[in-house]
């Protein structure tokens, strides 16, 4: 072993967030939808060219989708692709606020 110490760190799930990239939640859920995307492609057997034949979305698109180059994507677009698929998206919304820090002390806690 190294005489240096590794410093092991947590992340957050989204590594977008972890390296602060701007839209970082956004992102997030365009890679999940272009992975969903390319295991229906992967499932069915779909070349792009085919995949255009199946659902009239541009073969560019499917490339473009399977090189992760998902700037030109909203995340409505994503999931219209995955809906001519003929797969399904079920979205689940959870709001999580950030933990602030109390100014004071609770009544009744004690202060280390």
């Amino acid at each position: 072993m190294s005489k240096d110490a590794i410093e092991i760190v947590r992340g957050s799930g989204n590594v977008y967030r972890d390296f602060a990239v701007s839209d970082a939640d956004v992102k997030q859920l365009k890679a999940i939808l272009a992975a969903e995307i390319i295991k229906a492609l992967d499932k069915e057997g779909l070349s792009v060219r085919k995949a255009h034949a199946h659902t009239g979305i541009a073969a560019a698109d499917f490339s473009r989708i399977r090189n992760a180059d998902l700037d030109r994507f909203t995340v409505d677009r994503l999931m219209t692709i995955i809906n001519r698929l003929g797969s399904r998206v079920e979205v689940s919304v959870r709001v999580r606020r950030p933990a602030r820090r109390r100014a004071r002390a609770e009544p009744g806690s004690v202060s280390p």
